[in-house]
């Protein structure tokens, strides 16, 4: 533990913790002080103006990053018939009907990253609401896992499509990467993800509507980015 505290006391000692990075030097700091001996993934924390407890301040959504997230997903589809083949030709990693629901019901089953499912099967799906909900599981239309168009949707997971959503701080926390990406790659994925997040900005939001953001590796010390520069 000691050599650990040893590594992230010398990485933290890099950041300036009064000082608002743009974006380019913020991610140019995180690779710096990744200081694990693993790859880490680096998560970028975006506090909004929002009040998520209200239904026309959510935000939520999806997108693929233009370099992926650096893992591969696991993808359950709920299909039937067509869709099924469809979902199993596209590299669905699991593709059922009821039969899943009684594995993850009867199984305590997770095994898997993503849930999609056709729009036809969400009254199945739905008994899993209790289980899939809280660990952000459930399919959603608005980030694009409710659909007919499974192999799209495999396809875009596949490639590196994140979902973004607040939680009850009224944060957002999404990987863009991994720190072995390197400054450049890992500023891209982060600029097109706050692109996206900007552009679904809550008409019913009021002042001031980034809050605060940062960047961090998941070993390293936290980067503050200046609101004002996240595409800089």
């Amino acid at each position: 533990m000691a050599k650990k505290g040893k590594r992230y006391a010398e990485a933290s000692a890099k950041v300036d913790r009064n000082e608002y990075y743009d974006a380019s030097a913020a991610m140019a700091m995180v690779v710096d002080t990744a200081c694990a001996k693993f790859d880490e993934t680096v998560e970028a924390h975006i506090r909004l103006g929002v009040d998520s407890r209200h239904a026309d301040q959510q935000v939520r959504g999806a997108i693929v990053l233009p370099h992926g997230t650096g893992k591969t997903k696991k993808v359950l589809v709920f299909a039937k018939g067509e869709k099924a083949k469809e979902a199993e030709a596209a590299g669905a990693d699991f593709v059922g009907a009821e039969d899943l629901v009684q594995k993850i019901q009867g199984e305590n089953w997770f095994e898997f990253d993503v849930v999609v499912a056709t729009p036809d099967m969400m009254g199945v799906v739905g008994r899993l609401g209790r289980v899939l909900g809280p660990k952000g599981l459930m399919p959603n239309p608005k980030s694009g896992t409710v659909t007919f168009d499974v192999a799209k949707a495999i396809e875009e997971i596949k490639a590196g499509k994140v979902e973004y959503r607040l939680d009850k701080s009224n944060i957002i926390h999404v990987p863009v990467g991994k720190a072995s990406f390197g400054s450049e790659k890992l500023f891209e994925n982060f600029k097109v993800l706050m692109e996206a997040i900007i552009k679904a900005k809550p008409s019913a939001a009021k002042g001031q509507y980034l809050k605060s953001v940062s960047v961090a590796s998941t070993m390293g010390p936290g980067v503050k980015v200046n609101p004002a520069r996240v595409s800089e």
